[in-house]
Order: structure tokens, then C-alpha cells, then sequence
């Protein structure tokens, strides 16, 4: 199902329809690469994209859709977990949240399976471009309060906006970084 693990990856994640096919796809300049969709659960199985034969960026179906069968979103969960916890050159998982809302708990009950598993992560703020800017920072602080519950350590997060790029430089440079460092290692750097 997976490609060799010869190369550094890094998995993208989050709510159903929170933007993840949308910002594979700006982040590699290729609008057609991820397959995007206005409907929830687009995304079904683990999608690997090779980029310029260094990495892969994997899309994830996304987690919490309701409008599947108890048994598809149960075999969705265990193909994730298996993924995450087995795949040895999987760099990081990029957890993508709504910059459009409130904290929920669905993405941060998601947090601390990561963390339980011993996955490192990165947050992504995703549609920033939907709202104000106020509005999109003033919830990505609320989210970043609401994990200093329970985290001790808070990864980095990113804003960003697949429509307006935002975002794209910062996130591609702390990528190519986390490569160095893995390809200097030949292991997933920790954390």
C-alpha cells in the first residue's frame, strides 16, 4: 500500500474538508496534484506524492466525517494508527486545524493520541483567507491555550492560506530543514 521508505514524508491530517488536498497543493505549485472537493471524505485512502525525488507528502483521509458507516470510519482509524505508528521514515504528521473556529475536541482528543503514539507533529492553521486575520489568529491562540493543558511542549504552528499562499515559505523551509536533518541522520529526527 505504501512506497518503500526510502525518503523523508511528512503526513498531512485534520477534519474532514479542513483544506489538506487544497494545501498539498499549494505547497508543491500543482493545483491538480491532491484531488479537492466541497464534499467531506474526498480523501479515503493514504496518498503519497514524491517531490522532486527527495520526499513525499502523504494526504490522510481526514478524521471525524459522520456521513460514513461506523465500520468505514473504524477501518479509516486503524489504517491512520497503523501508518503513524509503524511508517520509520515518516518525518512528521502536519495537523491541520480550522483557523475559522474555536478550539474542538475532536482535533485536540486527535493531539493526544499523537502523543500517546510518540508521533512528533506541527499544527497548521488552514483558511486563513476565510476570515478576518484577527478572527484566524485570535483561534489559533485559543487552540495553542487550550493544548498548554495538557502539553508541556508545544510544537510549532503555521497560518496559512492555500488561496493566498500564505504561509507556503515559512512551512517549505521548516520542511527542507527537518529533511536535512533526517537525511544527516538516516533516522526521523525526534519531536
Amino acid at each position: 500500500m505504501c512506497p518503500k521508505p526510502s525518503m523523508p514524508e511528512f503526513a498531512f491530517i485534520g477534519r474532514s474538508n479542513v483544506g489538506k488536498s487544497s494545501l498539498i497543493n499549494m505547497l508543491t505549485g500543482n493545483a491538480k496534484l491532491a484531488k479537492t472537493s466541497k464534499t467531506p471524505g474526498k480523501t479515503q485512502m493514504i496518498n503519497h506524492f514524491v517531490i522532486n525525488d527527495n520526499f513525499y507528502l502523504v494526504d490522510l483521509p481526514g478524521y471525524g466525517y459522520a456521513k460514513r458507516s461506523q465500520a468505514e470510519r473504524q477501518a479509516w482509524e486503524v489504517m491512520i494508527e497503523k501508518y503513524m505508528r509503524q511508517r520509520e521514515n515518516l518525518v512528521c504528521v502536519m495537523v491541520l486545524i480550522d483557523s475559522r473556529h474555536e478550539p474542538q475536541n475532536i482535533d485536540l482528543a486527535f493531539l493526544r493520541d499523537l502523543g500517546e503514539w510518540q508521533v512528533p507533529f506541527n499544527i497548521i492553521f488552514t483558511k486563513a483567507d476565510k476570515t478576518t486575520q484577527k478572527e484566524a489568529y485570535k483561534h489559533a491562540r485559543m487552540f495553542v491555550n487550550a493544548m498548554r493543558d495538557e502539553w508541556e511542549f508545544i510544537p510549532r504552528s503555521f497560518m496559512t492560506s492555500a488561496e493566498k499562499y500564505l504561509g507556503k515559505n515559512e512551512l517549505l523551509t521548516y520542511m527542507g530543514e527537518l529533511i536535512t536533518e533526517w537525511n544527516a541522520q538516516g533516522t526521523p529526527p525526534a519531536g
